[in-house]
């Protein structure tokens, strides 16, 4: 399969050497240009190249950019075809973003993404750390391997992004439509908890819309004041405790 990915953050470079370890053509891309990437791609079948190579002749576009650029990849995605899968990887940060009023009035962070970049999208990846990512996988099969959300409303594009995740050592749970996709924000108990499958559908349900911009911002604070190491295993357990 031919994947772009926009994005050379921890989760952009970090999707891009596994995917590419599985046999996929990755070519990935950051805002500047392809030379910048030869720290991350040396040593990988990762291709650097520039967004507009990156968006070419592609099977799945991942868009693992700052939650507040998103509207700058409408030009960029404009003529992408149809039938090509588009995922959201971002989160709303509101301290961190700038602040968008549509997403604060609740509306779902993906429907927001959508609506900007013109494309219908599918949301996954956001729901774990870095360091989840890069040493959390394990094989499909696995005892209690660690799940993440998934969500879109096209069930064929799902389909293929989730097989895509287990690729990269995750099962993938179907948390339901990009509407329902508040379930996997950050602030609820779905996010960045590491749960098997079982269990995450369950944090997935008991999810209360509107409670989780304040247990995010409460999370985020107990992180920038130090109460909070900011290491794997200590943010998880936080996680897990503000958000039951």
């Amino acid at each position: 399969m031919n994947i772009g990915i926009i994005g050379a953050g921890n989760i952009g470079a970090s999707l891009a050497r596994k995917l590419a370890i599985t046999g996929h053509v990755v070519k990935l891309a950051n805002s500047r240009e392809p030379e910048s990437l030869q720290d991350i791609v040396q040593g990988t079948d990762i291709i650097a190249a520039t967004k507009e190579d990156a968006v070419r002749d592609t099977n799945v576009i991942i868009l693992s950019v700052p939650y507040a650029k998103m509207p700058e990849l409408a030009a960029l995605l404009a003529d992408v075809p149809a039938g090509t899968v588009v995922v959201d990887t971002s989160n709303y940060y509101p301290a961190r973003d700038e602040a968008i009023a549509d997403v604060d009035n609740g509306k779902p962070e993906t429907l927001w993404s959508s609506e900007q970049v013109g494309r219908p999208l599918v949301k996954t990846w956001n729901a774990l750390l870095a360091q989840t990512l890069d040493e959390g996988g394990s094989e499909s099969g696995t005892p209690d391997r660690i799940a993440i959300p998934i969500a879109g409303d096209d069930p064929a594009a799902k389909a293929v992004v989730s097989d895509l995740v287990s690729e990269t050592g995750f099962d993938a749970v179907d948390a339901g439509t990009i509407a329902e996709s508040w379930r996997l924000q950050p602030g609820t108990p779905a996010y960045c908890t590491e749960l098997p499958a079982e269990d995450l559908k369950a944090a997935l349900g008991v999810a209360k819309e509107g409670l989780a911009p304040s247990k995010r911002d409460a999370i985020m604070r107990s992180m920038v004041d130090g109460s909070v190491p900011f290491n794997r295993a200590a943010m998880i357990a936080n996680n897990r405790a503000m958000t039951a």
